[in-house]
């Protein structure tokens, strides 16, 4: 599906990027698999991870190059699409898949506890899609691939620098798309639910917790593949702008947001008649205060 094409897959050294580099090169893709091989918070760095994946694309008789440059400055990024270019010729794809984690309930996050998150999570995804823009407006062609969470999307605890960016990421995608999409360019997300080393941070302090990480076990990050690389090829042309989860062996299209009801009065609203008549008339749409295991509270199909 991904004959000749050359795709960047960002924190490609295990977990979920690795199998999706994996993947994309068994699709016939040239893969840069970037990763600076850090820690779960994003400390320290490693060529090793990087390498490592290389290794077994060419050992299968897949093309491919390491990159261990980060995503969370605009001209280390500039050289991840570079390495593409010098490498191979040409930039096709971008998977954002890079991320950090350094969860704490907000009333106790440090601000370099929420700037490492945003930096990496979003800035990461801008600089590395916004590197490779122009060549993708030249040539009329490109795709990327976001990777969102339900933490953003739906909500969790513990999480907001992480779910504020990846909710960010879900719009920064749509924007791609619209301004994009007059060159042939491609912009979509995917919310993966997958046991990996990231995920294996999670507080597993009450039985609940616990239970949720069981689950979560069952969700291999090669069950993510399989729709990364159908967005990256021609087959999915008419995708765009979308937004989808993976758990497991589900595939969800996740709504977005739109209007649900209104209400109106010809003469205007005062602070009162909002207290007295729109709210209580929009109280039965409002939404609860569910986290992503709340939303999606069966065991993994």
């Amino acid at each position: 599906m991904l004959e000749g094409k050359v795709i960047v897959v960002t924190g490609a050294g295990g977990g979920i990027g690795r199998d999706i580099a994996l993947a994309m090169a068994r699709a016939g893709a040239r893969v840069v698999v970037n990763d600076i091989g850090a820690s779960v918070a994003g400390e320290g760095s490693d060529a090793g991870p990087a390498q490592q994946v290389v290794n077994e694309i060419r050992a299968a008789g897949g093309e491919a190059t390491a990159n261990t440059d980060s995503v969370s400055d605009p001209r280390s990024a500039g050289r991840i699409i570079a390495t593409a270019l010098d490498s191979f010729g040409r930039i096709d794809g971008v998977v954002n898949n890079a991320g950090i984690l350094r969860d704490r309930f907000f009333h106790k996050m440090s601000d370099d506890e929420w700037d490492a998150v945003i930096k990496v999570h979003l800035y990461g995804s801008y600089y590395v899609s916004r590197a490779a823009a122009p060549h993708f407006k030249e040539q009329q062609s490109g795709v990327y691939v976001h990777m969102t969470s339900t933490s953003g999307l739906i909500g969790n605890f513990g999480q907001a620098n992480y779910a504020a960016a990846k909710l960010g990421v879900a719009a920064l995608s749509k924007s791609i798309a619209l301004d994009m999409q007059k060159f042939n360019v491609r912009s979509n997300c995917i919310a993966p639910f997958a046991w990996s080393r990231m995920i294996g941070s999670i507080p597993t302090e009450t039985d609940a917790e616990k239970q949720r990480v069981d689950r979560m076990k069952q969700m291999t990050p090669a069950k993510i593949a399989p729709l990364a690389v159908c967005l990256a090829s021609e087959a999915a042309a008419d995708t765009n702008g979308q937004i989808f989860a993976v758990r497991n062996n589900e595939i969800f299209l996740i709504s977005q947001p739109r209007p649900i009801r209104s209400v109106h009065r010809s003469e205007g609203w005062s602070p009162e008649t909002v207290a007295t008549h729109a709210l209580p008339a929009l109280k039965a749409q409002y939404f609860d205060l569910e986290r992503s295991g709340d939303v999606f509270s069966w065991d993994p199909v």
